[in-house]
Formats: structure tokens, sequence, C-alpha cells
């Protein structure tokens, strides 16, 4: 395990983390969007997360190549999904986008954005981000000690 190993694992879950945060900051400033540029009414999205499957580029020079393992491998960002869950029916026969004919008529089809599971998803995005600021925070103030002892 290299030096930076934990360091490299840590920020990419702080980037994931942010992009995260990103979606659902655009869920909640959509959810009362009842059209879209590709027509109908905004749908939530979701950002899907993987195990990185290949290791980060940069090698640490101090060990040898037969012996490094690699970095740790992290998180990455598989892509961002639509929530394909039922859109919110409210009925409001006045709205410019109300359903005009056939059994939804008066209708008006809503995002299927929950603001407070939203705000749950960002409450824990940004705990996450903060554990992954916690961890890089602790590997410097280890590297720092381990440096001390050499002196």
């Amino acid at each position: 395990m290299g030096l930076f190993t934990s360091i490299n694992i840590a920020a990419t879950g702080m980037t994931a983390e942010r992009l995260r945060t990103d979606v659902i900051s655009d869920n909640i400033a959509n959810a009362s969007t009842t059209r879209t540029q590709d027509g109908g009414a905004f749908r939530r999205k979701r950002v899907v997360l993987a195990q990185r499957e290949s290791g980060i580029d940069w090698r640490t020079p101090f060990v040898p190549s037969d012996l490094d393992r690699g970095p740790g491998k992290g998180v990455s960002v598989k892509g961002i999904e639509e929530d394909n869950s039922a859109l919110r029916l409210v009925y409001d026969p006045t709205h410019p986008d109300a359903i005009q004919s056939g059994p939804k008529a008066g209708y008006v089809e809503y995002p299927n954005v929950n603001i407070v599971s939203e705000m749950v998803d960002l409450i824990s995005a940004s705990r996450s981000y903060e554990a992954n600021s916690s961890v890089i925070q602790g590997s410097k103030e280890m590297f720092a000690r381990a440096l001390e002892i050499g002196r």
C-alpha cells in the first residue's frame, strides 16, 4: 500500500459526493418544473456509484514496480440515471400544462421529486464528504508525525 493510497481513495469519494450534491440540488431546484425542453415534467435524477475498476494513474516512486500493488481503487461514478417512478398528479384544470383529454383530463403531472428524501440524501452526501475530508486530514497528520520521528 502506497503512501498516498488513503488520500487517493478519499479524493475519489469526495469527487463522487460533490457530484451527488450537485444532482440533488438540481432535483430540489426543479421540484415544481412541469415542462422541460424534452417535454413533460422533470424527472428526478440519481447518481450511480461503483467500485473503481482500475487504479489511479499515479504511482509512488519509492516502491519497486514488482512490489507495488497499486493505489486503492476508490469509487467512480457510473452514470446519472433518471428515476422512472410515477409522476405526481395534481388536479388543476387552469394550469397551462394540464392534460386536455383522456382519463387524466385536468390533471397536471408534477416531478417525482420528494423534497424530504432529497434533503436526507443531501445530508448523507454532506456527511460522506466530511468523512472523506477527515480521512485526508488524518493522513496528513500521520505523515507529519512520521516525519517528526525521523528528525
